[in-house]
Formats: structure tokens, sequence, C-alpha cells
């Protein structure tokens, strides 16, 4: 099997390629992502999707010196195949392997690290601005979806290419068919003309003559503006200054490849709108491209089980739960996401509630500001969002909710450590970025029943809250179909011991259980970082001899440090050793494996304990 894809270790080697054998070249690597995918877990619709785009692009192009940035990067496994990562495959997204993204530190073939939406043109009109200040004449390739095209950031970067006129190109990659008319001969056709030396040599030259005249150059303009938008749509992107050559089909590489050869051979802005399909050659994928987005391990021939599995419930379920009961409770509610439905745990409220449940697209931004918008006029926003995401909203929640005190409540999923999506996922700083804002609510659940409950207590408020909790499943507890508040701002404790004390927040409530017990230790388990229990703190500081706090979150800035500011504003000299993620990126891997590898498991926290004991003074052991 692969036989000639075994042969490609490098570009270099697939551009030795006759046209001829790309095609079989294409099967094999779709086989090969398949088998590989299935083996490991990953992104796999997407990179079904882009198989002969990559080859396409890699073959036309000399890359690395020409750059190609992938957006997002959810469909670089075929770009990470052809550029000498193929063994490297087997270990995708594992403690150790290689990234799930694009990152500059794997290869020099990652010219710019991905996995966040709609980055990609804004990086590659800066590498093409640069290859323009330097003298350089490689290009440079920006590949994007059209989900991602829905952010505000695209727009703005494609605005500033337009009076760059840097070398860019931007590849629109069509694959849920919203913006695309149908793709046959004709488009091939079209394609091939405009993006050929002679039509741009043609209204060059046209222009040329008709510069002298305005009125006739604007009037000619229009007119090929209108002709052009009666079979393509290309309106909008000749708007920001750019080029259009499209829609093509981006299976088909006897129209890609020399589609791509004529723009290469182009000066200035060019854009590329291909069409293509998610999960393209696996039937299942092709069915149904939602469910094989992200897949953990399968089996290629029975396809992904659907289905309740019985098991514990997931976060994620406890809060969809609870919106679709808080929405029949209270008809102010609507739900809010930046595009991710199903990550969210929103379908079912979308299914039950469709006239208020919003998805604005891959737009955090107008997703927080929206939501503001709706709290003016009385009614009750919930906006679900991923702890990583919301960081591209920050103005908007400082000006926008926080300032204006707006009661916003943001249901913040996968907070802490995600595993396999590595750095750029990880929640590793809402804490962080939360408690410091004034107004706002800041609460992390240790239980799911917890969650649910934390989720009404936002929901009572009269100003922003934010319900920060991890990906995956809790402790199993029973949850509670009654709605009932906390008490604001209180914690309570969970195991009574001497000398230690552990101050748990959130999803580290467990392993401070579970060190607990081999300390004879104080387990208290904090639920608010904002506002903090201050009496409980300055409580367990004057019973104890060292105050311990643990939390999933960074920590510079973290709940840690709301407890140790709280002990100074009281005068309280009083040791306290901090637990969390150290001050630097964390990989990708397995959830308990990094945990375990940054000294946050049982074992972990023992250690750090025991070793800071001596230095805490014998009062510490024996208080």
């Amino acid at each position: 099997m692969y036989d000639l894809l075994k042969t490609i270790d490098d570009p270099w080697a697939l551009r030795k390629l006759d046209r001829k054998q790309l095609g079989r070249l294409a099967d094999e690597l779709r086989e090969f992502v398949l088998d590989s995918v299935s083996k490991t877990g990953g992104h796999l619709s997407s990179n079904l999707g882009t198989v002969e785009l990559t080859i396409a692009l890699h073959y036309v192009f000399d890359t690395p010196e020409d750059r190609i940035v992938w957006d997002v990067g959810h469909q670089s496994y075929p770009h990470k195949i052809l550029t000498g990562r193929r063994e490297a495959m087997a270990r995708l997204r594992m403690f150790g392997g290689i990234s799930g993204f694009p990152r500059r530190d794997e290869s020099e073939y990652d010219t710019f690290g991905t996995a966040h939406s709609s980055t990609s043109v804004s990086a590659a009109l800066g590498m093409a601005v640069a290859a323009k200040a330097k003298g350089e004449s490689r290009r440079v390739i920006a590949v994007i979806g059209d989900g991602a095209m829905s952010a505000g950031m695209v727009f703005e970067a494609m605005n500033n290419a337009g009076v760059l006129d840097a070398n860019l190109l931007v590849i629109l990659n069509d694959n849920e068919m919203s913006i695309s008319p149908a793709v046959g001969a004709l488009n091939r056709h079209l394609a091939r003309l405009l993006s050929g030396r002679t039509f741009h040599a043609a209204r060059k030259a046209g222009e040329k003559v008709l510069s002298g005249m305005p009125p006739l150059l604007e009037l000619a303009k229009k007119v090929e503006e209108h002709a052009k938008g009666m079979v393509v749509p290309s309106t909008l992107f000749e708007e920001f200054g750019f080029n259009y050559t499209g829609p093509i089909d981006g299976h088909d590489l006897d129209s890609l490849i020399p589609t791509l050869r004529n723009i290469k051979a182009l000066k200035g802005p060019q854009f590329l709108h291909i069409v293509t399909r998610k999960g393209q050659g696996y039937k299942l994928a092709e069915g149904d491209p939602v469910l094989y987005h992200g897949v953990s391990k399968f089996d290629p021939q029975a396809g992904i089980a659907t289905g309740k599995s019985g098991g514990k419930l997931t976060y994620t379920q406890v809060f969809g739960d609870w919106l679709c009961d808080m929405a029949a409770a209270d008809k102010r509610v609507v739900g809010i996401t930046p595009a991710m439905r199903e990550g969210s745990g929103l379908v079912r409220f979308a299914a039950e509630h469709p006239d208020r449940y919003f998805d604005v697209g891959i737009a955090e931004q107008h997703a927080v500001t929206f939501a503001a918008g709706l709290a003016c006029e009385g009614m009750k926003p919930v906006v679900a969002i991923y702890s990583t995401f919301l960081q591209r909203a920050y103005d908007q929640l400082v000006h926008d909710v926080c300032i204006q005190r707006l009661p916003v409540v943001f249901a913040l999923d996968r907070a802490g450590l995600v595993g396999a999506d590595g750095a750029t996922h990880h929640g590793a700083f809402d804490l962080s970025y939360l408690r410091c804002l004034p107004n706002m609510v800041v609460m992390a659940p240790a239980d799911e029943n917890e969650c649910r409950r934390m989720l009404y207590t936002a929901h009572t408020l009269d100003c922003p809250s934010a319900v920060r909790y991890p990906r995956g499943t809790g402790m199993g507890v029973e949850v509670e179909r009654e709605m009932r508040a906390l008490p604001l701002g209180k914690g309570e404790i969970r195991r009574t011991g001497r000398g230690v004390a552990i101050l748990a927040f959130g999803s580290m409530l467990r392993t401070a259980l579970e060190a607990a017990e081999a300390l004879d230790a104080t387990v208290a388990n904090m639920r608010f970082v904002k506002p903090l229990d201050e009496d409980l703190v300055l409580e367990l500081a004057r019973t104890h001899g060292l105050l311990v706090t643990i939390e999933e979150n960074v920590v510079m800035g973290g709940a840690g440090s709301a407890v140790a500011e709280a002990l100074e504003a009281h005068g309280v000299p009083m040791p306290v050793l901090q637990l969390g993620l150290p001050d630097r990126f964390v990989d990708h891997g397995d959830q308990a494996q990094l945990l375990a590898s940054i000294g946050l498991d049982k074992a972990g926290v023992l250690a750090t304990i025991k070793a800071r004991l001596p230095d805490a003074g014998r009062a510490a052991a024996a208080a």
C-alpha cells in the first residue's frame, strides 16, 4: 500500500512526478489520512476535503520558499504528510508527538502557527509585505474556509491588502456550498480565462487607455463587474482590490494546477475560489461531516458508533440540559454561540427554542456585544463559548459588558487543560483575565451538580458572570433537577484535617481530596474565585500552618493570587503554596498525562506540599 506516497518525503520529490501520477497520489494520500486518523483520532472531514488542493499547491509553488498559511489548521494533515512527517502521523496529537495544527517549531513548511480561526489572511499579508520590502519574489498563499470568512478580522486584512498591492493569494476553500453556484465545465473554462495572462494584460491595457477619461474607466469597471457577476460571485472580493478567479472544483487537479500556475504569474492581490466537499472519498464522512469532523479512534469499515453511551454526564451536557430547562422557565433566556453548537452542547436547545438560539458564526467579538445589546433590552443572554475563544473578545467583555454591568452569563467550556488540541485550545488563563474585571462574578464548579447550581446562580444575578468548567466528565454525582442558587461568594469545607489546608478551585477538588487523605489535610471547595470567600480563607489561616491553593489555571494572577491578596489585605502573615499551571504553554497530550507532567496529579501535589512543609516550620505539620 501507498507505494507512490512512500516515495514522497518532501515537495521536491512531489514536483518530480508526472502530472498523470498525481491522481493516484491523491487516492493514496486520502486513504493514508483515513487510516492514520482512525488509529490516532483527530480532524478527519476537513483533511479528506483538501487532499487535491494540498498536492496542487506543493506541486505548483516552490515551498517552503513560497509560504502557505493554513487557516485554523484542521485541514493540514495532507500538508504534514507531504512535507516529511508521514511516519510521525502515528503519534499525532499525542504527548511528545506532532501537533494537530501547523507549528513553526515543527517544520520549515509550517510557516505560521494556527489553530484559532480567521488569522491566515492577516499573517500571509504580513509575509507578502515583508517579501516586497526585502525585494524577494516569493509567493504567499492563505488557505481559508468559508466558515472562517465570517470573522471580521478577515475583512480587515483584505481591506488592507487591496491598498498594499502585495503578491498575496487568498484561496477560499468553500466546502459548504453556501455562497457558490454550480461548478462545471463553464466555470472551469472561466477560471482559466480569468486567471490567464492574456485577460490580465488586456485589462491592464484597457485601464491605461481609459485612465485619462475617468467616467469611461469607471463605466468599464462596472461593465466588467456585472459581466463577471452574472456567472461568478466576484464583486465583493474585487471591491477589496483582489482579482477574483473561480469558483472551480477543488477536487479536480486538471483544473487546480493550470489555474494556480496562471495565478502564480500574476502580480498583486489574487483571490481563488474553490469548491470542495468535506469528507471527500469516504462516504460516511461525506454523509455526516460534522460527526466526522473531530474523531476518536474508530474502525473505518464500521464507522463511528452513535447513540447514547450511558456513563457519566459531561459538563457540556449538564450545561445544555440546564439551558433548555432555564429557557422553558424564563422566556427572556437566549443562547448564543460563535459557530460551536455541537461543541458547546446547544443542539437540543437549538431544536427546542429555535427562535431564541443564535449562531453568529466565527465572530466572538460580535457574539459578546450582541449579547450586551440583548441584555440592555431586558433579555437574559447566555454566551456558550470555549475559554480559549473568549480571549478573542476581551475588549468587548470589558467595554461592552462589564463597564455597563450587564447581566450576561458566560458558560466557559474547555476550561483548564483540554488534551490533544494543545496550547492553542487549553483554557489556561480565564481565571486570571476574568477576576481582574470589576462587576464580574467568577465561579468554578467541582462537580456536575455544582455546575448546574452555578449556572442558575449566574442567571439570578444583575451583573456579568462566568461559570468555567472543564472538558469531559465530572465526579459522577447526581444532578438535581431543581433550580437552586448558591450563596454568593461562599465556599465549603469538604474534609477536616490539621496542619495543612488545601483550597481547591473547581476541577482540582478531586485531586485535592486524594492528596489530603495522605496528609490528613483540610480541604475547602472554594467555588467562587470572585467574590472570594475571605471569611473562609481567614478562618483556615487562623487554624492551619500552611495554605495550599490549587487550580487548573495559570498561577500568575489566578485564584491562588486572590487568596494571597486577601491575606495581605487583612495583614495576615501566612505561607501560601500556589499550585496551578506553569508560566509556559503546556503542549498537547492526554489530559491526565499532561496534569502529571506539571505536578497537578495526586503524586505531584503530595510531593510539592511535602517539600514545602520544612520551610513552613514544624508548626505547619502539627498545628
